[in-house]
């Protein structure tokens, strides 16, 4: 009996180690391919692209090393600025769509976040509305307003046959007023989304406090201004991080809104960088524009990340 008792009682010891190590790794290798592909697909191709930037490459690959020769020709050409070259026009047009479509997303963000937060009669309707247009791919958006705005057929004929025959608006087919097109569309497309961001920072307000506030006298308006929007500022961090990134890498949205970018009036650092990569064969150049993309990128996540990691103090 002993002799046969023994294994069997072997056997269940071993059995939980295994099943711990197996649920151990499990998860493991479940996310191992993915996690594969990501290094591969993503990082592997984020340093070859480093590597094309300090090569000779042009409509292919190559191995010839030039040193930091495509970065001087960069920023030579920034500061050529008569005629103005392509990449500082995309560095102008970058601050002027970055700064109009950041800013008024947040602004028509938090204002349509507030109004919700009042519990308006309608808002299960309303907010689904809002958020509609995050559906849309860009280049749906983006058509739609090229249409919507181009004089011909758009919103200045439809003026002009209401009678108001002075009325013109043919930004879209100006090339200085291209790249506020852009914005007008990106920042209607975006704006419902940072909208639900700040919506549930202020449903998750402590109502103990807004209590208080209001027992003290304090007006509405105070309220937001000293109480509620200060505390969300981790709300407002993450919204400005979504949507620099987002800004910086727009590519399908100037192409389709301004009919893929005619003379490069809406020269944006991603187009900058396909067009020198793809069509003007340059790939050296189109990978160091990359580069300093990704660069100016992570300038923005690691602070976040790191503000996000960070331990409070004790």
């Amino acid at each position: 009996m002993s002799t046969i008792a023994a294994p069997i009682a072997t056997e269940r010891r071993s059995s939980p180690r295994l099943r711990a190590r197996l649920q151990d790794w499990l998860p493991r290798l479940v996310l191992a391919p993915s996690f594969l592909l990501v290094l591969v697909f993503v990082y592997g191709f984020n340093l070859w692209t480093l590597f094309l930037s300090f090569t000779s490459s042009k409509a292919f690959a190559s191995t010839k090393l030039v040193g930091w020769a495509n970065y001087q020709k960069l920023w030579n050409w920034t500061f050529e600025w008569d005629p103005p070259s392509g990449w500082y026009t995309a560095l102008v047009n970058m601050g002027i769509f970055g700064g109009l479509y950041v800013t008024f997303c947040l602004v028509l963000g938090l204002t349509l976040a507030i109004l919700l937060d009042q519990k308006i009669r309608g808002e299960g309707i309303l907010r689904p509305i809002y958020l509609y247009p995050l559906a849309l791919s860009f280049i749906v958006t983006g058509t739609a307003w090229k249409l919507f705005l181009d004089p011909r057929i758009g919103l200045e004929k439809a003026v002009h046959d209401w009678g108001w025959t002075s009325f013109h608006f043919d930004w879209v087919v100006n090339p200085r007023m291209m790249i506020y097109c852009v914005a007008i569309a990106g920042i209607w497309q975006t704006s419902g989304f940072v909208m639900a961001m700040f919506l549930a920072g202020l449903r998750g307000v402590d109502g103990e406090i807004l209590k208080a506030a209001q027992i003290d006298g304090a007006s509405a308006f105070q309220t937001y201004r000293r109480i509620i929007i200060p505390m969300m500022r981790p709300v407002f961090f993450s919204a400005l991080v979504v949507l620099a990134h987002m800004a910086i890498k727009s590519y399908d949205l100037v192409l389709s809104v301004t009919g893929k970018n005619p003379g490069g009036a809406a020269e944006l650092p991603s187009t900058f960088m396909y067009s020198y990569t793809f069509t003007r064969n340059q790939m050296a150049v189109g990978s160091t524009s990359a580069v300093i993309m990704l660069m100016t990128i992570a300038a923005i996540m690691v602070p976040y990340i790191y503000s996000e990691l960070k331990e409070k103090p004790q």
